[in-house]
């Protein structure tokens, strides 16, 4: 999977970045093309960043997650400065008593895998190339630190007016309880850092090499374009995944809602899906998606809309009526599995009348990935 050592995000490779953590977003953590724009321009402006394989941290470096927290739609219009990315980092050093030796994306979803790139240039630290979903997630406990018990605080936060809050949260539930409260007060969206971890720590409980799986993804995606080959194939080879759907959004129910941008999207079938429904639901990511009433993916799995033609991934808030688009779905990284991760992040916790099957075994069930 991991064609060569990838050791620096350059222009070139945030580019790719966007793309592929954007695939693996699943329509959300934040904005990708912003994101994409914000390091690029960090990168223009300090240089480089270096990236570190987990394996590669000493054991007690202190290595910071930092992210945007908030409703997609909402970064879109109130974009962050570098101050604003910075400040949650300086109010964690301060409080720790300690500099922080790397810094890491908290989940590998759209904007979110690139956050992290602005503070690490300004400040020329470098980034783990791991994250603590594999994907993208809502709320502040779906992270892989939480299933390993590890504690979420302290907690720093920052709006874009220069206001910054310290939190101390018994653990990731309350700190999502607090956190969503406090970024509805800051008009929807802040910056945060959480999860201060341990090199041990992210040994142990972080994804590893998940940026450098989003650059391969972004790469698939480019490529394949210039090869002429189906950029859609090319990438269910890549990633083991399967041809959920193909059809047009006939019906697009958005709404921001509890700090987060909910609804539903209605898709009628073309081709081998002619006089097919489907409906994919979401909090600011894809959590599950229906044919005819029946389940074909469900989160934890990941489920990604991509352009019929180029394959180019859509965000939530970009999803536009009249959008002809494939939908995909591929496994999601072990740890979800257990009886935690499910009970985390399980189609029951977002309140879908489901049970959690295997994207393997729906696709097994229906005869096969079409």
């Amino acid at each position: 999977m991991r064609n060569h050592k990838l050791t620096e995000l350059n222009e070139q490779a945030v580019q790719y970045i966007a793309v592929g953590a954007a695939v693996l977003g699943t329509g959300g953590g934040g904005d990708p093309h912003i994101g994409k724009l914000m390091a690029m321009e960090a990168i223009r402006k300090y240089g480089p960043v270096r990236l570190l394989s987990p394996e590669d941290l000493e054991d007690d470096a202190l290595v910071v997650p930092i992210s945007m927290i908030g409703a997609p739609t909402v970064m879109n219009e109130k974009i962050p400065s570098i101050q604003q990315m910075i400040k949650p980092l300086d109010m964690i050093e301060k409080e720790l008593g300690r500099k922080v030796s790397a810094i890491m994306p908290i989940e590998v979803g759209g904007g979110n895998s690139l956050v992290p790139v602005i503070t690490a240039a300004e400040r020329n630290i470098p980034i783990v190339d791991a994250d603590a979903m594999g994907r993208a997630f809502p709320e502040s406990q779906m992270v892989t630190f939480y299933l390993d018990g590890i504690d979420c605080s302290p907690i720093t936060m920052a709006d874009e007016r220069g206001n910054g809050v310290l939190m101390h949260a018994i653990d990731g539930v309350w700190e999502e309880r607090m956190a969503r409260a406090v970024t509805i007060q800051m008009g929807g969206s802040a910056s945060i850092c959480d999860y201060p971890v341990t090199g041990a720590q992210v040994k142990q409980s972080a994804i590893p090499h998940t940026l450098t799986l989003a650059y391969e993804i972004g790469k698939t995606l480019f490529e394949s374009k210039e090869l002429k080959q189906n950029p859609i194939e090319m990438l269910l080879k890549q990633l083991n995944g399967y041809a959920l759907f193909q059809g047009k959004a006939v019906d697009i129910r958005r709404r921001t809602e509890g700090g987060f941008t909910r609804g539903e999207a209605i898709f009628e079938g073309t081709d081998a899906k002619k006089g097919r429904t489907m409906t994919l639901f979401f909090q600011n990511e894809f959590l599950l998606a229906t044919e005819d009433g029946h389940s074909i993916a469900i989160t934890p799995d990941l489920i990604s809309v991509l352009d019929q033609d180029t394959g180019m991934p859509i965000t939530t808030e970009n999803l536009k009526y009249g959008a002809r688009v494939s939908v995909v779905g591929f496994p999601c990284d072990p740890k979800w599995r257990s009886p935690k991760g499910l009970e985390t992040v399980g189609p029951q916790y977002f309140g879908y009348d489901a049970p959690y099957v295997p994207i393997e075994q729906l696709a097994a069930e229906k005869g096969g990935a079409e």
